[in-house]
C-alpha cells in the first residue's frame, strides 16, 4: 500500500523541481532583458517590462513612479553604461518573483557619473500572462 503513494509523491516532487527551475530561468532572463534594455536605451522595451504602478527606488533615496522614471530615461537624465550582476537569487511565490542581487551599476544621472556597487531587490508580477517589474530598490554597498 505504501508503494502506491510513493510513486505519485516522487513524481510530484520531480515536477515541482522542474517547474521551479524553469520559472527561475525565466526570471533570470527577464533580469537580463531589463539590464540590456536600460543600457541600450531601448525605451519601448523598458516600458513594456515595467508595470504601470512601478515603485522605483534608487540607491540615492529618490523614489519614482513609472512615469517619472521613464521621463528621466526618455529625456536622457538617467543613462546606464553598465549593469553587472555579481550574484542573484530568485524566489517564486505563485505569480510573484522576488529577486535579490549584488550588482555594479554605472552611468550618468543628470550628467553626473555614478559607478555604484549596490544591493538590489526586484519584485516581478505576472499579469495578463506576462511578467512586469512592479518594484525596484537598490541600496549602496559600503566601500
Amino acid at each position: 500500500m505504501t508503494r502506491r503513494f510513493l510513486l505519485p509523491i516522487a513524481t510530484l516532487a520531480v515536477f515541482c523541481s522542474v517547474a521551479v527551475a524553469a520559472a527561475d530561468d525565466e526570471i533570470r532572463a527577464l533580469e537580463k532583458e531589463w539590464s540590456q534594455a536600460v543600457i541600450a536605451g531601448d525605451i519601448a522595451k523598458v516600458d513594456a517590462l515595467l508595470g504601470k504602478d512601478l515603485i522605483y527606488g534608487h540607491a540615492s533615496g529618490i523614489v519614482e513612479s513609472k512615469d517619472q522614471y521613464m521621463a528621466k530615461l526618455r529625456g536622457g537624465a538617467q543613462r546606464y553604461e553598465a549593469i553587472e550582476y555579481h550574484d542573484m537569487t530568485a524566489k517564486m511565490y505563485g505569480d510573484t518573483a522576488v529577486v535579490h542581487g549584488h550588482l555594479r551599476m554605472a552611468g550618468k544621472t543628470k550628467g553626473e557619473p555614478f559607478n555604484n556597487e549596490v544591493m538590489m531587490l526586484h519584485v516581478w508580477v505576472r499579469r495578463d500572462g506576462r511578467w512586469q517589474l512592479a518594484a525596484h530598490q537598490t541600496a549602496q554597498m559600503p566601500k
